[in-house]
């Protein structure tokens, strides 16, 4: 059988939840999963203020908006990413500024953010790549010694902990995806987090067409705004799955052991990284060939292929994409992306599966040295 790349864990509680939201979950209950999805969310993350989003890529959007920022401002970020984390900095009229990673984690170099700083930067999102997560300590206090919101976004990072802290609980607010590729699905989805209740405040706005919690008339925006709200039934589905979530984070963390017990020896090979006082949520193993292997990202798709396995490309530079022609991809963020794959680790993965993904990469670095 082929070997997906990821699929969501659905169990008989999601299934019931949702057959409740169908069946009841209309008129005067029809935010009700949504408000215990919330709840539930918040509490997990420990933060004061979460908004259950249609998506993450929704909730950078209304975050970025009420925080002002739009035409002529600068917002710094990876160009290693996927180009949800750099669309809404677009739809809002303002300019990114993309910085090179770390060869280590794959995230934001804090060194080269320091460097583009400058009188328009308004906001720097650290995204936690594949569950790696940024170098936050460092972030935050070019943040706070420049006066500039660090945003996190969180979307592959639910899991992941940070010296005691939650991924997306340490910025001015975090943003997180619920696609049917996370660890935790609501089919679609995303969820707004911050600590600021200012700013809560103007997202929740925001999120339901302008017009504010506190307003008695009926139909009347206070302001234009977005129409990113969530469903009460894929609030459900994320009612159950947060009840599960330590069960699925660490079913997340199994695999990618064993991934790492699998392939720790071969010379050259370097899995998603956990430095000391971190915990990698795990969201999708990767492996990153060392440049003398000339394993190239086009071997190892061919090879997945023949072996009827699913394997994703690691993410092209975003400057290297048609709607920022002109621009020059970083150089790490462009030569890992060419010798890199994420490997499959949906959760019921079996022992077997993992075997078949792993032979494919060790017959691959055997070949290198023939």
């Amino acid at each position: 059988m082929r070997i997906a790349y990821t699929k969501p864990s659905i169990t008989e509680l999601e299934v019931a939840y949702v057959t409740d939201a169908a069946r009841n979950g209309w008129g005067t209950q029809c935010y009700a999963y949504i408000q215990k999805f919330e709840a539930a969310f918040k509490e997990y993350l420990g933060v004061d203020h979460a908004i259950a989003t249609s998506s993450c890529t929704g909730a950078l959007h209304m975050g970025l908006a009420a925080l002002g920022i739009g035409e002529g401002d600068e917002v710094i970020l990876a160009d290693t990413n996927w180009i949800a984390s750099v669309a809404p900095v677009l739809y809002l009229g303002a300019t990114p500024v993309f910085v090179d990673i770390l060869p280590e984690s794959w995230c934001l170099d804090p060194t080269q953010v320091e460097a583009a700083i400058n009188e328009r930067t308004k906001a720097i999102i650290a995204v936690h790549l594949y569950g790696n997560l940024c170098a936050m300590d460092a972030l935050l206090d070019i943040g706070r010694r420049h006066g500039i919101p660090v945003i996190e976004d969180a979307a592959e990072a639910i899991g992941s902990e940070y010296y005691g802290r939650r991924a997306g609980s340490m910025g001015t607010f975090g943003v997180f995806s619920f696609h049917g590729t996370k660890t935790v699905t609501t089919g679609e989805g995303g969820m707004f987090v911050t600590r600021d209740p200012a700013l809560h405040e103007r997202v929740l706005t925001l999120s339901n067409h302008g017009r504010a919690a506190g307003q008695t008339r009926q139909f009347w925006p206070d302001l234009l705004g977005f129409k990113y709200k969530m469903s009460n039934l894929q609030a459900a589905v994320g009612c159950a799955q947060i009840e599960r979530i330590d069960e699925l984070t660490a079913r997340k963390r199994e695999i990618l052991r064993a991934y790492r017990t699998r392939l720790g020896s071969l010379r050259g090979v370097t899995l998603n990284p956990e430095p000391e006082g971190t915990v990698n949520g795990a969201w999708m193993p990767t492996a990153v060939f060392a440049p003398d292997l000339n394993i190239t990202r086009e071997h190892l798709l061919e090879r997945f292929a023949q072996a009827d396995i699913d394997a994703r490309v690691f993410f092209h530079p975003l400057s290297s994409l048609p709607m920022f022609v002109g621009r020059t991809p970083k150089p790490l963020a462009s030569d890992i992306a060419g010798r890199a794959i994420n490997l499959p680790s949906f959760h019921d993965m079996t022992d077997a599966d993992i075997e078949r993904v792993c032979a494919v990469l060790v017959a691959l670095h055997r070949d290198a040295y023939a």
